[in-house]
């Protein structure tokens, strides 16, 4: 377990904000560290799941994926969805 840093876009929001992330942690617990920055400061909360996608795609992550198995790099911008 380290620290992965990756660059997260939530959507809605109009920053990208640099996020901490273990590399063992699973997509629903980066979109969950990266809704922490975002929700109820400048999004406002939402019904549905999060998802993590690749910045500027549209298939999502499985959510039991780790950041290590997803072949993410340091600093790479991810977006996270409403489903």
């Amino acid at each position: 377990m380290s620290l992965f840093p990756l660059h997260a876009a939530l959507e809605k929001d109009f920053l990208v904000q640099l996020i901490p992330v273990d590399d063992a942690d699973t997509m629903d617990q980066v979109a969950e560290k990266v809704a922490y920055h975002c929700i109820n400061r400048r999004v406002k909360p939402r019904d549905g799941v999060m998802r993590v996608c690749r910045h500027q795609t549209t298939v999502p992550f499985p959510r039991s994926m780790t950041v290590a198995e997803s072949g993410l790099k340091p600093t790479e911008i991810i977006d996270v969805i409403f489903e």
